[in-house]
C-alpha cells in the first residue's frame, strides 16, 4: 500500500489493521540498514502503538473517528507537541521547556485518528534547503545512496520517510521551498498552502510573513487530504481531477528559473511538458518580468534573516556555540537590516504580488522545474561558498510562492530509476482547491 487512500480501503475491509501498519512503519524506521536513525529526530514508538490499538478497537466497535483512523504519519520537529520539547533540529533548544499544547495543525490530524510516529529531522531552525544537519546527521536522498546525495530541506526527514514508507505522509514547513525541494529530491510529492489556510500557531517559526504548513506525502490525493484536516475542513476528500484538455499552463520566458539546470532537469522537464501538450493541456509560453524585482527586493537579507534575527537574537546571545555556523551566520544577516530596509521590502513585494497577478490570472496553474538540479552529493557542499551557491539554487524556483504568497506543489516527473526531478505547479493566492485538482490530473499523465 503506497498512499492514504490505499491504506484507508484496506482498513475499512478488514484487510489489515492500524497496528500492523504502525508496526511495518516503525520496522523500517528501526531498519539498520535504512535511513530512520537520521531521518527522525524522535520515534514514539510506544505511544504510536497504543493509538493504533485504540484506533483498531474504536474500528471494531464502528467509532472510528475517520477513515484515515490508524494510518501512521510523522511531523517535523518544528511542530508542538504537548509535553515534547520542540528542537527545531538543533541542540541550541535541548533541555528547553516542553510544550504545554499540542500545534493545532497536529491536532487537527490526532482528532481525525492519524497515527504519530515520531519527530523527523531537519535542517536546524528551517534555514536552509540542503538538508544537511550536523547536530543529527543527514538523511540520504533515496537516489543514488551508495554516491550519498542530498535530501533537500528543510523537511528533510519528511521527505525521506515518505519516500522510504516510514509513515503515508509527513508534515513539514515551507518558507521558501522546505516542502517542495525535498520532495522533488526524494521522488515524492510536496504541498505548499497558501499561507493563512494553515494555522501556524505552535510551529516554531522562521520567517512569519513567509512560513506555511503543508505536507509530503506520495501521491496529489494524499497530500490533499492532509492538508484539508490541517485547514479544519469538515470533509477531507480531494476534489476530483480537472480535465487535462484545454487546461492552460503558463512556462514563464526567460532564464532566471531555467538558469544553471541541468541535463538531467532539463530534458524530463521537456520531455513532461511535451506528454502534458500531448494529452491536451496547453502550455504557454509569457513574459514575467517581476521575478528579477523579487531577488533585488531581497537583496538587504529578506524576509528571512530579518524575521529570524528577530526571533534568535535572544538564544545567539546565550548559545551561539550551539549553532551550525553556516545557518547563525545566515541568520546574523537580518542584524544589518534596518527598520528602512524591512519597510521598504513590504512595499516592494506589495507591489511585485499586484504587478503579477494580472500576468497569472489567464492560467490554471504556473509550471516550472522545482529544482533545477537533480540531488548534489553530501561532499559538495563542505565548502561553505559551494553549501550558499547551491543552497541558493536549490530555492531559487521555489521561494517565488512564498514571496507571493500562492499555493504550490511539487510532482514527481521522472520516470523510474531516473534521478528524481520534480515538476511545480503555482496557483493563484487562496487557489488551492483549484490547484489540487489541476495537480491531479497533471500527475495522472505522468502516471499512465
Amino acid at each position: 500500500m503506497k498512499t492514504i487512500a490505499d491504506a484507508a480501503a484496506a482498513l475499512a475491509s478488514g484487510r489489515i489493521s492500524a497496528a500492523a501498519l504502525t508496526d511495518a512503519a516503525l520496522d523500517r524506521i528501526a531498519d539498520r540498514d535504512g535511513e530512520g536513525a537520521r531521518a527522525f529526530i524522535t520515534v514514539h514508538a510506544e505511544s504510536a502503538r497504543a493509538c493504533a490499538a485504540a484506533m483498531d478497537a474504536l474500528r471494531a466497535a464502528g467509532r472510528a473517528p475517520s477513515a484515515f483512523a490508524g494510518i501512521p504519519i510523522s511531523i517535523k520537529d518544528l511542530y508542538d507537541e504537548a509535553g515534547v520539547t520542540t528542537q527545531a533540529g538543533s541542540v541550541a533548544l535541548k533541555g528547553a521547556r516542553a510544550a504545554k499544547v499540542t500545534a493545532p495543525s497536529v491536532q487537527r490530524l490526532v482528532r481525525a485518528g492519524f497515527v504519530i510516529l515520531g519527530r523527523t529531522n531537519m535542517v536546524e531552525f528551517a534555514f536552509s534547503g540542503l538538508g544537511v544537519n550536523p547536530h543529527f546527521g543527514t538523511p540520504l536522498s533515496p537516489w543514488d545512496r551508495a554516491t550519498g546525495r542530498l535530501p533537500g530541506g528543510s523537511s528533510s526527514g519528511a521527505g525521506v520517510a515518505v519516500a522510504d514508507g516510514m509513515g503515508f505522509a509527513g508534515l513539514g514547513t515551507d518558507t521558501g521551498g522546505s516542502c517542495r525541494i525535498p520532495a522533488a529530491l526524494c521522488g515524492v510529492v510536496g504541498w505548499k498552502p497558501t499561507a493563512r489556510r494553515v494555522p501556524l500557531t505552535g510551529i516554531l517559526p522562521l520567517a512569519g510573513s513567509l512560513d506555511s504548513a503543508g505536507p509530503l506525502a506520495r501521491s496529489v490525493a494524499d497530500c490533499a487530504i492532509v492538508d484539508a484536516i490541517m485547514a479544519g475542513a469538515e470533509d477531507p476528500m480531494p476534489p476530483p481531477a480537472a480535465r487535462i484538455k484545454g487546461l492552460r499552463l503558463g512556462l514563464p520566458r526567460g532564464t532566471f528559473l531555467t538558469d544553471g539546470m541541468d541535463g538531467t532537469v532539463a530534458a524530463v522537464f521537456g520531455r513532461t511538458v511535451t506528454r502534458l501538450s500531448a494529452a491536451g493541456a496547453q502550455v504557454i509560453e509569457f513574459d514575467l518580468p517581476e521575478l528579477d524585482q523579487i531577488a533585488a527586493a531581497n537583496g538587504a537579507g529578506g524576509f528571512a534573516a530579518s524575521e529570524a534575527w528577530a526571533w534568535h537574537h535572544g538564544l545567539i546571545a546565550e548559545k551561539a556555540d550551539a549553532y551550525d555556523p553556516r545557518i547563525l551566520k545566515r541568520i546574523r544577516r537580518g542584524e544589518r537590516m534596518s527598520a528602512a530596509d524591512y519597510v521598504e521590502l513590504l512595499d516592494a513585494r506589495a507591489r511585485i504580488i499586484a504587478a503579477i497577478a494580472p500576468r497569472t490570472a489567464p492560467f490554471d496553474a504556473v509550471i516550472c522545474p522545482t529544482c533545477p538540479i537533480v540531488p548534489p552529493r553530501l561532499a559538495e557542499v563542505e565548502e561553505e561558498a559551494d553549501y550558499n551557491r547551491i543552497n541558493m539554487l536549490l530555492l531559487r524556483n521555489t521561494a517565488v510562492g512564498n514571496f507571493l504568497d500562492r499555493c504550490s506543489i511539487s510532482i514527481p516527473c521522472h520516470a523510474p530509476g531516473e534521478a528524481p526531478v520534480g515538476l511545480m505547479l503555482t496557483g493563484e493566492h487562496m487557489g488551492d482547491a483549484r490547484l489540487f485538482a489541476v495537480a491531479a490530473a497533471v500527475e495522472a499523465v505522468l502516471a499512465a
